[in-house]
């Protein structure tokens, strides 16, 4: 099959560009060498030389639900995806609509950009997660339902009258999965991002004792401190520990969230907390679910 040359490390920007002009050749998988991939292509690409390589049709297994990101009646599926593949999907019970990833993570809030693919064409949606409603549009806010085991073990490690603290609270998860499964006596919750934020206020309004603030964690004062700090944003939360420790009771619990490989574990996300913390005590170090192949997103769960 007729394939382009990519050298790795620009292999993400060239995806994005064959999608996008719609000369990514959907249904089949590249393949990776060494130090190159080889997208398959519908047509030659401009500064790009055609070579022929054995390209296999994606599997017929890898349009499992469980494959991809499930949110309420929505369904996000990956970028080698057709729209023939995606119009099955919508045969699956509660599958109403079918959007396809562009790119990958972005920007200060996380989102990433969606493709109508097949069925409604809407990005809002209600999840239920613990018999909890969330609303939330899913490419203007950041979410992922992998956590819903990881929010309850949080959850029943609150002990009564614990006043919570969550940074990067998104659309509310953790706090409406605290307010309803623990014996906390205040959660207060802060977001940077508009948009999360106005459905948060819509998805914890039956719970008066969660308080959102609508503000960058940069930003944040309180005058009391809290017995628990919550900090779900594992691509950069080391950069906010300094801030959560200005905020945490003497033997207050952090859990800090990373990414981190099987190898790596667990000394990579200890030392980040050590660039930050110098005395603390570890807990546990949890996996909370595959982020990608062989690596991991992380909790460490420590008390200062």
């Amino acid at each position: 099959m007729q394939c382009i040359k990519v050298a790795k490390k620009d292999a993400q920007k060239v995806k994005e560009m064959l999608m996008a002009k719609k000369l990514f050749a959907l249904g089949y998988a590249p393949v990776s060498g060494r130090d190159y991939i080889y997208f398959p292509v519908i047509k030659e690409v401009k500064g790009y030389t055609l070579v022929d390589k054995k390209i296999l049709p994606t599997k017929k297994e890898e349009l499992d639900l469980g494959s991809y990101d499930h949110i309420g009646d929505i369904v996000i599926v990956g970028e080698d995806v057709s729209e023939i593949e995606a119009k099955k999907l919508l045969k699956r019970p509660n599958v109403k609509v079918v959007l396809r990833k562009k790119g990958i993570h972005h920007g200060e809030f996380r989102t990433q950009d969606l493709d109508y693919l097949a069925g409604e064409k809407r990005k809002e949606t209600v999840y239920m997660e613990h018999g909890l409603r969330m609303k939330l549009d899913v490419e203007k806010c950041y979410f992922t339902p992998r956590l819903g085991t990881e929010r309850m073990r949080i959850a029943e490690m609150v002990e009564s009258g614990e006043k919570v603290l969550v940074f990067f609270s998104g659309v509310g998860p953790y706090p409406l999965v605290l307010a309803k499964y623990s014996p906390a006596s205040f959660i207060l919750a802060v977001e940077k991002n508009p948009v999360a934020h106005s459905y948060a206020l819509e998805n914890c309004k039956k719970f008066p004792h969660i308080v959102l603030y609508n503000l960058d964690v940069k930003e944040f004062s309180y005058p009391e401190k809290f017995d628990r700090i919550i900090m779900p944003h594992p691509s950069a939360a080391e950069e906010f520990l300094s801030i959560a420790l200005k905020h945490l009771k003497k033997n207050g619990v952090i859990h800090f969230y990373t990414f981190a490989a099987d190898t790596e574990l667990p000394e990579k996300p200890v030392n980040l907390i050590r660039t930050k913390v110098p005395i603390f005590k570890v807990l546990s170090v949890v996996k909370c679910g595959q982020y990608a192949p062989k690596k991991y997103r992380v909790c460490v769960d420590f008390t200062v």
